[in-house]
């Protein structure tokens, strides 16, 4: 039984449809990612999936329990886990209070200091910084705190929109090196959304080409092939 099914979804902004017929199926402890043009849809499946954004018509199963357009929190409580492109961070509280943050779902109170503690293992940076604003933090530094927040929260599934979205090459390389190092300490399966083809496929167990609001492929890892990505975008 897959970890997640997602059942011919649909989705409208008003009268616009931006999601037709999507499906797709993750099992556990796979990276997948999705890749596909911007305004394709891509964040807005995230979104459905998440409950954060409703569907029309179609279901999704998280663990064999259907979560179609459930309330989010409690499908956080489920161990899924949204970080989005925009980070939303706090700026006026410290990197300790935006981490504690994550941690507001009772499943996830409870291992508050061992969630804290790999989020430091992860992230020694925010270890010595933890009592400076998020203002004043690079962004780089952002999107560590974005993604130690999520991590309090005690996923089973992470899912990532757009990481390394606005960071410099030497920075998205880290990025991906510490998603690899979630997957493999933290035994936890992944969705990513991600632009930079070449260091998301390093990563993808499978991959999904989304396009105009369908799916119009979806390979294994021996079968990803970059030039057929980049053919599919254009």
């Amino acid at each position: 039984m897959s970890l997640l099914e997602v059942h011919k979804i649909n989705s409208f902004y008003g009268s616009i449809q931006v999601l037709n017929k999507i499906s797709l199926e993750i099992n556990n402890s796979e990276t997948v990612c999705i890749f596909g043009p911007n305004g394709h849809g891509k964040s807005t499946l995230l979104k459905v999936i998440c409950g954060l954004h409703s569907s029309s018509s179609g279901y999704i199963k998280y663990n064999g329990r259907e979560i179609t357009n459930l309330p989010s929190y409690e499908i956080i409580k489920m161990g899924i886990v949204y970080i989005p492109e925009e980070r939303h961070l706090f700026p006026e509280m410290t990197i300790m209070e935006n981490l504690n943050l994550g941690a507001y779902n009772l499943n996830a109170r409870k291992d508050i200091n061992k969630n804290r503690e790999f989020v430091f293992h992860l992230f020694p940076r925010l270890k010595e910084r933890k009592n400076q604003l998020c203002s004043t933090l690079s962004g780089g530094e952002r999107r560590m705190v974005a993604v130690g927040r999520g991590l309090m929260s005690s996923p089973t599934f992470l899912i990532l929109d757009e990481p390394s979205l606005g960071l410099a090459p030497v920075l998205k390389k880290a990025v991906f090196e510490k998603v690899q190092q979630i997957v493999e300490e933290a035994k936890i399966t992944v969705l990513i959304v991600e632009q930079e083809i070449e260091y998301a496929l390093k990563l993808a167990d499978r991959a999904y080409m989304l396009k105009k609001g369908e799916i119009i492929f979806e390979r294994e890892k021996e079968n990803l092939n970059i030039e057929d990505i980049k053919k599919a975008y254009f």
